[in-house]
């Protein structure tokens, strides 16, 4: 060890410019080439390189890395100084070490670890402004006048702590003030995180670990809060003040890698691909897949292949011109009390390899997309990533959707269709990615489902976030001897022979097959699924046509372009179930399928029975909005054209009926509806004018 120690310049000099790829090419002197091209001062050191050109080298760094990094920096310089002179004097040069063998989780980090060279991995959750860290002062002795750099030679300051000269360095003579000229002295960039602990890596019941992170040089700026990052550095202690003898770990990075790709840190081995293969030739490959969902839970199939549907996802694509259309499917369960909504979502959770689960109950605006929170200790704002910018990539799970305050569900509208969270506050303007899938659950606003209404009187949610939703389903607990002795004996069978209900793919297996499948398979649509997706699209909206006489803009709308891309993005998610590369006719038709039954439990109009997304999007059927129109025509009639400052209920209904065939509590229901928009308000006791 003591002569490797003692060569540590000379061994990575070596190393430098004898190491070849596997072409035979020599790799750092292209990358010391390529450096100085892009007028760059760090280089990139494959950890498995080195190990393999000199073991004992690539340990002892595991070991010293403080002195390895300080010769390493100074053999790159030299060698620098080969291709370009000038280049070589002007920088301070620093070897960046990637890929070591080792991940330690951020919970197993201890004492020993202070000093080494240690790799973890987690989310960049709390990101601080740039700063500018003085490495040496320019002091001027006020006796002599001399102006000097300090500390002398190649030592520097260590993070804050700047140490005055006890003597002049050019008269030798010490007692008097020595004057720090800032603007002469050197400084590098500095910037501190908060690295946090993936949750798929946080231990079932426990608080998710952090730890602060310091970035130098080019690492400040190059991840933002959410970001998944691999981070190798040296662990250093800092004192909590000067009379505490506790001392707070902190990381130096020395290297930050980013993983730009969905769910990149998860490794598939060849074996692991061979056994994702063969399940993915099974003819009933989607039906093991979805039967692995919740298989303790009755029924429920097509919630239960709608989850599936979510966890694949469908095609993100990016236009020429940079416009993003998401490929995330979001799904809303709403239902009675008792019906496992609650536990569908907790294995939707479980399944995903990327999830993050919170409650409606105990979520605000700030705590699912980002906030804005001052330093107790320095006083500046530092941006904090909330949950759906945690979920980046994966799934986030809300349950209790409908027991969120108003103003806190209105945060989720940008992260659903645009795909990023916008922050502007408190000076720190910011867009944070939230490329997540939304699955929410939440019960109706009367305790139970109630038919006779329609679905939006039934849900306290607003038709703006409603309509952000490929798929809604409502989950009743309706009343069936049949099937109420079949859920019994399920239920009993579930409590008494626990082996029975064994998923159809094992877990870890699924999870790694919908990795592969969303990382590898984008499947495009075949001429065909285009041709009967096209037709269906067509042909729902020609049945308004027919149905109204041809009366363009004075009908309900069946389907929009919006559920037209939810079917397209649900056939990509059924194709890469089963691993294909083109979305054929059956993806197409399980598609509309899935849509058609979507839409009939919640589009419906409950008087006329014919589907009507409109009562998604706007809160209204055609037909309310109709009575709402004639009401408001009514009330500004009486008031303008007979000169009454407002119009008496009573006298609303009367002229409202003769005018319509309009039943005297539908017209009562629209009054209230108007009021409740802001579209008329009530000058005295029943007694209304238009705004």
């Amino acid at each position: 060890m003591e002569q490797v120690e003692l060569l540590y310049g000379e061994k990575v000099k070596d190393f430098l410019r004898n190491y070849r790829d596997e072409s035979g090419r020599f790799k750092y002197l292209d990358r010391i080439r390529r450096m100085i091209n892009y007028n760059r001062a760090s280089l990139l050191i494959d950890y498995p390189d080195l190990y393999r050109y000199d073991t004992s080298l690539a340990e002892a760094i595991v070991e010293d890395p403080d002195r390895f990094i300080k010769e390493a920096g100074e053999a790159i310089r030299e060698i620098v100084a080969l291709e370009d002179p000038e280049y070589a004097s002007k920088r301070k040069f620093t070897p960046r070490i990637i890929n070591l063998f080792e991940t330690i989780g951020i919970r197993d980090l201890r004492s020993e670890h202070i000093g080494k060279l240690v790799q973890i991995d987690g989310i960049i959750t709390r990101m601080h402004p740039l700063r500018s860290r003085m490495i040496k002062a320019v002091f001027r002795h006020e006796k002599c006048g001399a102006e000097f750099l300090w500390p002398q030679g190649e030592d520097e300051f260590i993070e804050d702590r700047v140490e005055r000269p006890g003597i002049c360095p050019v008269c030798g003579e010490g007692g008097s003030k020595f004057i720090l000229i800032k603007e002469k002295s050197q400084y590098i960039d500095w910037q501190k995180v908060v690295v946090q602990e993936r949750p798929e890596d946080v231990p079932g019941g426990q608080m998710p670990r952090s730890i602060e992170v310091h970035l130098t040089g080019d690492l400040v700026d190059i991840a933002r809060p959410g970001d998944r990052v691999t981070i190798v550095g040296i662990p250093r202690l800092e004192q909590y003040s000067p009379t505490n003898p506790l001392y707070e770990m902190y990381i130096e990075a020395n290297s930050v890698k980013i993983s730009e790709k969905v769910l990149e840190e998860v490794s598939i081995t060849r074996e692991d691909e061979e056994k994702i293969r063969e399940l993915s030739r099974s003819p009933w490959v989607r039906e093991k897949i979805i039967a692995s969902i919740a298989p303790s839970i009755y029924g429920h199939w097509d919630l239960k292949e709608a989850i599936a549907l979510l966890l694949f996802s469908g095609v993100p694509k990016t236009m020429p011109d940079g416009t993003r259309i998401r490929g995330d499917i979001h799904v809303l369960f709403i239902g009675d009390p008792g019906v496992a909504k609650s536990q569908l979502l907790q294995s939707a959770a479980r399944i995903a390899p990327r999830a993050v689960f919170t409650s409606g109950k105990g979520s605000t605006a700030a705590g699912l997309t980002a906030a804005v929170i001052r330093d107790q200790k320095t006083g500046e704002y530092y941006l904090e990533a909330g949950a759906l910018v945690l979920a980046d990539g994966g799934v986030a799970v809300i349950d209790e959707i409908d027991k969120m305050r108003p103003d806190d569900r209105v945060a989720i509208h940008e992260a659903m269709e645009q795909q990023h969270i916008s922050i502007s506050k408190a000076g720190i303007v910011a867009r944070l990615n939230a490329r997540a899938s939304v699955l929410a659950a939440g019960n109706p606003k009367y305790g139970l489902y109630d038919p006779s209404r329609t679905f939006v009187d039934n849900i306290n949610l607003p038709p703006t976030i409603l309509s952000r939703f490929d798929l809604i389903f409502v989950v009743r607990d309706s009343i069936n001897m049949e099937r109420d002795r079949e859920l019994a004996r399920y239920i009993l069978e579930a409590h008494s022979s626990i082996e029975k209900f064994k998923p159809e793919i094992d877990p870890q297996l699924l999870r790694k097959y919908i990795i592969y499948a969303r990382r590898y398979i984008r499947p495009r649509l075949s001429p065909a699924a285009k041709r009967l997706i096209e037709d269906f699209f067509v042909e729902m909206r020609s049945t308004a046509l027919s149905s109204y006489d041809g009366q363009q803009g004075q009908m309900p709308i069946p389907v929009t372009a919006r559920q037209l891309e939810a079917i397209v993005r649900l056939a990509e998610a059924h194709a890469k179930m089963a691993l294909k590369e083109e979305v054929g006719e059956e993806d197409a038709e399980e598609a509309i399928r899935i849509t058609i039954s979507f839409l009939e439990s919640v589009g419906l109009d409950i008087e006329t029975g014919a589907i009507d997304v409109s009562i998604i999007t706007t809160g209204a059927s055609f037909h309310t909005r109709r009575v709402m129109s004639i009401v408001s025509d009514t009330i500004k009639r009486i008031t303008e054209a007979e000169g009454k400052r407002c119009a008496r209920l009573q006298e609303i209904v009367k002229s409202v009926r003769e005018s319509s065939n309009v039943s005297e509590e539908r017209i009562k229901e629209a009054i209230r509806r108007l009021h409740q928009e802001g579209l008329i308000y009530e000058v005295r006791s029943e007694c209304y004018r238009a705004t």
